[in-house]
C-alpha cells in the first residue's frame, strides 16, 4: 500500500490555478527559498503520512472541482505519489497542476530523479522554478515570483522545448 507525506490540503481553492481546485500540500522541500509562503513544509519528516488510496478517495469525493494542484513543499520529492494521484484525478476529468522549485529543464536532465520525469507526463501545467522574493511583484498570476513559468507540459514534452502558457490563455 503506497503512502504520501503531506502538510495538508484545501478542498476548494481559487488561487492555485484556474477554477475551483483541490490543493494537496506535499511535505518536504530541498529548495528552502527565502520568503517561501509554506516554510512549514520544508522538513521531509514533518506533516502527516497518508495512504494514497485514501487521499484519492477524498479528492474524488469532493464536489465542484475543476482541477487538482500539487503544491508544497516540493511534490516531486514524492513522484510515485504524484503519478498515482494524478492518474486517478485525470481519469475523473480534473486538470492537473504542479508547483516545483526545479525548472522544467532541470527535471528533464534528472535533477529531481528519474521518476520526477515520469510524473511530468501526468501534468497539464507545471509552475516551475524557485520562488525569488525580489521578483515578487504581485503581477505574476498563479505564480509567486516573475521568474516562475506556466508551462504547457504536454506540448513541451512533445516539442522538446518549453512552451509557456500566457496567463490569459490558461484553461480550466
Amino acid at each position: 500500500m503506497s503512502t504520501v507525506r503531506i502538510s495538508g490540503s484545501k478542498k476548494h481553492s481559487s488561487v492555485n490555478g484556474p477554477g475551483v481546485r483541490y490543493v494537496l500540500f506535499f511535505q518536504g522541500c530541498p529548495h528552502h527559498c527565502p520568503g517561501c509562503q509554506n516554510p512549514e513544509t520544508h522538513d521531509p519528516v514533518g506533516g502527516t503520512e497518508r495512504n494514497v488510496a485514501d487521499v484519492i478517495q477524498e479528492i474524488l469525493q469532493t464536489k465542484y472541482l475543476d482541477g487538482l494542484t500539487f503544491s508544497g513543499g516540493d511534490p516531486l520529492l514524492q513522484p510515485e505519489a504524484v503519478i498515482e494521484i494524478a492518474k486517478a484525478a485525470k481519469n475523473a476529468g480534473l486538470n492537473i497542476w504542479l508547483y516545483t522549485g526545479w525548472t522544467f529543464e532541470q527535471i528533464q536532465k534528472g535533477a529531481a530523479g528519474e521518476k520526477a520525469k515520469e510524473a511530468l507526463t501526468q501534468l497539464d501545467v507545471l509552475v516551475d522554478g524557485p520562488f525569488v522574493e525580489k521578483l515578487k511583484t504581485g503581477n505574476a498570476i498563479w505564480r509567486g515570483s516573475d521568474n516562475q513559468r506556466l508551462i504547457d507540459v504536454e506540448r513541451s514534452l512533445a516539442e522538446g522545448s518549453v512552451i509557456e502558457l500566457p496567463e490569459s490563455k490558461v484553461k480550466k
